[in-house]
């Protein structure tokens, strides 16, 4: 078993006082701190290799490339995806949200016609279906609604239970044989509830969709296998894995890879380029990186796959359990009410929850005041709100260095938060 004890000292944010009291960090699932080898991976290669990948035949451009396929590798380890040379299934992009953006403008560029015959299965008309469901992050509503807007589809969704879940087991009625795209994130940054996605995979790819997952908050917590959970393309952040801010990846099955067109275009995506005809674009994953790509981060986030790997996936996602278990107590304070799952099983500590009485943000600098920080607004999922029949909530999340104490700091905070405004 890990020392989480030990793991903790790893991250030196922690090591500080905000506002007179130790900094108490429950805002992982916005952002997650970075151990030292992370910080110290990406100030090592600005001192030592900084150059430009993929082009340039001089010896820093040489290791600096190899140190960003190397951290492609790594990171594929970590999530189950093939890699190495005609066989990689993980794109660099600028995080998530471009991710799953990608995604979008290149099945619009599909339903134009670009990229040929190979292009099609990716293409929407009008009368067709995009569905995703109201748990999910505008990165992946906002993206899909303006591709069904672009091309004449439908939106559908999955609607939730009542304790926030989405309803897996209504799949073969939302998901019709006119669905062409399914979007769904893997556990919401809201209730923290993972997703039930066997039968809405199988489903999508009955009817020869193409399943779309936000995996955000499911990479950082617990062991995740792309191939295994049998999705066509997935999106995630490495800052919310301790890596650094500014990168994010895109996992795509190979021959979808080679069949989607490219969303956006530059330098090192493109084989040959001519005034008088269209252009020859590079094969996967070049075709998606036009540009110069963050390097640095790359790398630093490729250290922080392996670090993951070397803890353990199991040994966090079970650390991170039982701080759930301990979270979870928030619903037994008098007045607060907890958006989502109260049980702690098929949930990650992500727990969102309301005062009665007190505005979020009054909550907030609340509990800020105590050094606990923890997040506060519609976390960028208003849909799943209002289903709660709110605009804005508080919002508590662990990562590997939460500590039990942590929780039980934030406990004692919340439960003079209505007391403290005199009700």
């Amino acid at each position: 078993m890990a020392d989480f004890e030990a793991i903790r000292d790893e991250f030196p944010i922690l090591d500080q006082s905000i506002h007179g009291h130790p900094l108490v960090y429950l805002d992982s699932a916005a952002t997650s701190q970075k151990p030292r080898v992370v910080i110290d991976a990406e100030d090592e290669f600005y001192r030592t290799i900084n150059a430009g990948v993929h082009r340039g035949a001089h010896e820093l451009a040489a290791r600096s490339t190899e140190a960003f396929e190397t951290a492609r590798a790594k990171v594929a380890k970590l999530v189950g995806a093939d890699f190495g040379e005609g066989h990689e299934e993980i794109v660099v992009t600028a995080g998530a949200t471009a991710s799953l953006n990608l995604l979008a403008t290149a099945f619009g560029n599909a339903s134009l016609g670009r990229g040929g015959a190979a292009a099609r299965r990716f293409a929407l008309k009008p009368g067709d279906e995009i569905v995703v469901s109201k748990a999910e992050h505008h990165s992946v509503l906002l993206p899909f609604q303006e591709l069904a807007a672009r091309t004449g589809a439908m939106l559908r969704w999955f609607d939730l239970s009542e304790d926030g879940r989405i309803q897996a087991d209504r799949a073969d009625e939302v998901i019709t044989p006119r669905t062409k795209v399914v979007a769904i994130t893997h556990i919401s940054n809201v209730t923290g509830a993972v997703t039930d996605l066997a039968p809405i995979v199988a489903r999508a790819h009955e009817v020869g969709a193409v399943f779309v997952l936000d995996a955000c908050q499911s990479v950082p917590h617990l062991p995740v296998d792309f191939h295994a959970l049998d999705v066509d393309f997935a999106a995630w952040s490495a800052h919310k894995m301790y890596g650094p801010t500014g990168v994010g990846f895109l996992y795509g099955r190979r021959e979808l890879l080679e069949a989607l067109p490219p969303a956006s275009f530059g330098g090192s995506m493109v084989e040959l380029a001519w005034l008088d005809q269209p252009a020859q674009y590079m094969e996967p994953p070049a075709r998606f990186e036009a540009g110069t790509q963050p390097v640095a981060q790359v790398v630093a986030a490729g250290v922080a796959a392996d670090w993951m790997r070397a803890i353990g996936m199991e040994n966090i996602a079970a650390h991170e359990h039982a701080i759930a278990g301990e979270l979870l107590k928030l619903g037994d304070i008098d007045g607060i009410r907890i958006l989502g799952p109260r049980d702690n099983h098929d949930r990650i500590g992500t727990v969102a929850f309301d005062v009665a009485g007190v505005h979020p943000h009054d909550v907030g600098q609340f509990i800020d005041a105590q050094g606990i920080a923890i997040r506060v607004g519609h976390h960028c999922a208003q849909p799943v709100h209002r289903h709660f029949g709110l605009y804005a909530s508080n919002r508590a999340s662990t990562g590997v260095y939460t500590s039990l104490e942590d929780t039980r700091a934030l406990l004692a905070a919340a439960g003079h938060v209505r007391t403290f405004f005199g009700l």
